[in-house]
C-alpha cells in the first residue's frame, strides 16, 4: 500500500514539473505579464506664467480683492425733489419739497482724492458725500461729468494719502477672462463678486453710442460707479448698468471700459470738458440683410454711406462704398466697436483705418476732427458755419443747416428754408457753433417752446415757434 501511494505522489510531482517547464520555456506566445502601476489622467499640462498648471484649480482672487476694496468708496447723493401738492400748498401758493437719497460706488484713482463714478450716481445732487472703507466720510465736489459715457469725476479733501486702483488696458481684456466687481450694493461696505467677461462692445441704447464690457459678475443697485478689475487688481471697467426685469442681478451686467473712462477724466482735468474726435463719416454695420440691400457680398465691417466735407476721412480719401474692416488693428464687426475705440481718442489724433474697396484692402492714416455737426430736433443736421457761409447770408454769427430731415422737412421747404440756411439764435440766445446749440437745449425746460431764429437766402430774419 505504501509503495502504491509513493508511486502516485512521485507521478503527480513529475507531471507538475513537466507542465511548469513547458509553460515557462515553450509557451511564450501566451505569456501574460501583469504590473501593478498607478493610473494617471490622460492629459498634458498647459504652459502658464509659473510653468506649473494644476488641473481644476480656481484662480486666486485674494490679491486683486485686497488691492481694490480699500480704494472703492460709498457715494451718497441727496437731491431735492418736488413732493405731492397738498390743499394747504395750493392755498398758500407754495410747493412742498422733499429730500431723496441715492447711493452708489466710486473708485479712488489718485492719492490726493480724485474719484471716478457714474454720472447717474451724482446727477442733480444737492449734497454729496463719500465714505471710505475705513468708515471715514468726506464731502465731495463734482469736478466734471459726461452724460454720454455716464462718467463723473469727484474730488474729496482727505487728511492722508488714499489707496488707489491702477488703470488697466481694457482693450487687452479678453472674453472669458476672470474679473471682479467691487462696490457697495445695498449700503454694505465694499463687496466683491467674481465672474468672467461675457462680451465686449455691447450697446444697450440702440443708438450705437455705447460700447460696454459685459460680465456675469453679480452687480446690483449700489454697485454703479464701482470697479471692475482683472485678477491683477487693475481697473478694466466702471460698473454702470444691469440687464434685468426685476431691477436686481439676473446674470448680465455692464461696465464702461477703463480706456474710455480714463480718457474722459483726463479731459475733464485738463480741458474742463470731454474732447471728442470723429472720423467724419456716416454709415452702418454690415450683415446679411444690409449686404443684400446694398448688393455687395461682404457681411462684416462698417459700410461708409457718406463722408463729411473738410473731415480727416475726406482728406485720407475715404469715400461712399468703402468698408472699414479695422482701426488701429482692432477688428470692426459692429458700430459699437468703432465708436468705442474713437471714444478713447481726441481731435487731431491719428488713427490707422483699414478698409476694403472693390475687394482691395488698404490702410490709411486718418486725422480725427472735432465734432462740428449735430442733429437739431425739428430741423435736421446742422454744423458750424464757415466765414464764407455767413458772408453768403450776410450773417454775423450762426450755424448752417446741412440737411433738413424729419417730419418737419417739408414744412421748412414750403416756407423757403433749404440746406445752407443760417440759424442765428435758439430760444432768443445767439449761437456761434453747435456746442452753443447743445448747451441751450440741455438747459431748456421740458415744457418750454423751441424758438428758432434764422436768416433766409434773401438776408431776412425769420422766427419760428414750436410747442
Amino acid at each position: 500500500m505504501k509503495k502504491i501511494l509513493t508511486l502516485v505522489l512521485v507521478s503527480a510531482l513529475g507531471g507538475a514539473l513537466t507542465l511548469g517547464t513547458y509553460k515557462l520555456f515553450l509557451d511564450e506566445e501566451n505569456a501574460v505579464v501583469v504590473n501593478a502601476v498607478e493610473e494617471k489622467p490622460s492629459f498634458l499640462p498647459t504652459s502658464t506664467a509659473n510653468g506649473i498648471y494644476k488641473p481644476y484649480e480656481t484662480p486666486d482672487f485674494t490679491k486683486a480683492a485686497e488691492n481694490t476694496v480699500n480704494a472703492v468708496v460709498h457715494v451718497k447723493n441727496v437731491t431735492i425733489s418736488s413732493g405731492q401738492i397738498t390743499i394747504q400748498d395750493l392755498f398758500s401758493g407754495r410747493r412742498s419739497h422733499r429730500a431723496q437719497m441715492g447711493t452708489g460706488s466710486g473708485v479712488i484713482i489718485t492719492p490726493d482724492g480724485y474719484i471716478i463714478t457714474n454720472n447717474h450716481v451724482v446727477d442733480k445732487s444737492q449734497e454729496l458725500s463719500v465714505t471710505l472703507n475705513n468708515n471715514k466720510t468726506y464731502k465731495a465736489e463734482i469736478i466734471g461729468t459726461d452724460p454720454k459715457t455716464d462718467i463723473a469725476l469727484l474730488k474729496i479733501e482727505a487728511d492722508e494719502d488714499l489707496p488707489v486702483v491702477t488703470f488697466g488696458d481694457s482693450d487687452d481684456a479678453r472674453i472669458g477672462e476672470w474679473v471682479l466687481a467691487v462696490g457697495n450694493p445695498f449700503n454694505l461696505t465694499s463687496t466683491v463678486t467674481a465672474g468672467i467677461i461675457s462680451a465686449k462692445a455691447r450697446d444697450l441704447s440702440g443708438t450705437h453710442s455705447q460700447s460696454f464690457i459685459q460680465t456675469d459678475a453679480a452687480v446690483n443697485p449700489g454697485n454703479s460707479g464701482g470697479a471692475l478689475v482683472n485678477t491683477d487688481g487693475e481697473l478694466v471697467g466702471i460698473n454702470t448698468a444691469i440687464s434685468s426685469q426685476t431691477g436686481s442681478y439676473v446674470g448680465y451686467s455692464f461696465a464702461v471700459p477703463s480706456n474710455i473712462a480714463r480718457k474722459v477724466v483726463e479731459d475733464i482735468m485738463e480741458y474742463g470738458n470731454v474732447q471728442n474726435g470723429i472720423l467724419g463719416i456716416t454709415g452702418g454695420t454690415l450683415n446679411s440683410k444690409t449686404a443684400e440691400q446694398l448688393e455687395i457680398e461682404d457681411t462684416q465691417g462698417f459700410y461708409i454711406d457718406s463722408v463729411v466735407e473738410d473731415s480727416g476721412a475726406k482728406e485720407a480719401g475715404l469715400r461712399k462704398g468703402d468698408i472699414i474692416k479695422s482701426i488701429d488693428n482692432m477688428k470692426i464687426s459692429k458700430f459699437s466697436d468703432l465708436s468705442g475705440h474713437l471714444n478713447t481718442k481726441r481731435p487731431d489724433d491719428i488713427v490707422n483705418v483699414t478698409y476694403s474697396r472693390d475687394g482691395n484692402i488698404t490702410t490709411v492714416p486718418v486725422r480725427l476732427i472735432r465734432n462740428e455737426t449735430y442733429i437739431l430736433p425739428l430741423v435736421g443736421q446742422i454744423k458750424n458755419a464757415k466765414p464764407s457761409d455767413l458772408k453768403k447770408y450776410k450773417a454775423k454769427n450762426g450755424v448752417k443747416i446741412v440737411e433738413l430731415n424729419g417730419k418737419y422737412a417739408d414744412y421748412w421747404r414750403k416756407n423757403g428754408i433749404k440746406n445752407g440756411t443760417i440759424i442765428t439764435a435758439i430760444n432768443d440766445v445767439k449761437v456761434n457753433n453747435v456746442d452753443d446749440v447743445q448747451t441751450i437745449l440741455k438747459n431748456q425746460s421740458p415744457h418750454e417752446p423751441l424758438r428758432i431764429e434764422l436768416i433766409n437766402e434773401d438776408g431776412e430774419k425769420e422766427r419760428y415757434n414750436f410747442r
